[in-house]
């Protein structure tokens, strides 16, 4: 069965700190598809980070880039198979110069957001299967 992949294309300031920054967190950067304008961002299989220089951004639209750090333009969920997962994940974030956001724990369902060096903001979630299930 075809899975859809979904590449996410965001605005960075410093690529190469940026391609750090994922590295830190326990992502590994696709090679092929990065280049000194670009750090591709292997989240899963289905899931990849295009961190785009401004510059290179800038040639796939004609829309004002959002400075992430002053705006939302978009909240990015990942699920986590824990709610540990979710805190190590976050951790990780912090101590490689993210930014610790909001806690939301609902009991059945935990997560922490990050921002990361340029505030694009990382929303991290666990659901007890239990509570999703029928």
């Amino acid at each position: 069965m075809y899975q859809q992949m979904i590449f996410v294309n965001l605005a960075v300031n410093d690529v190469a700190a940026s391609r750090k920054f994922f590295t830190e967190l326990g992502y590994s950067i696709n090679e092929q598809f990065s280049t000194d304008d670009c750090a591709c961002v292997t989240i899963s299989d289905t899931i990849v980070a295009m961190m785009l220089s401004t510059s290179h951004y800038q040639q796939f639209t004609t829309k004002e880039i959002a400075d992430a750090a002053k705006t939302s333009e978009a909240l990015l969920g990942l699920s986590a198979e824990s709610r540990t997962a979710v805190d190590e994940l976050v951790d990780k974030a912090v101590a490689a110069g993210g930014t610790a956001g909001k806690v939301q724990d609902y009991g059945f369902m935990y997560g922490r957001a990050f921002d990361d060096l340029d505030g694009h903001t990382w929303e991290i979630i666990w659901m007890d299967p239990s509570q999703v299930e029928g």
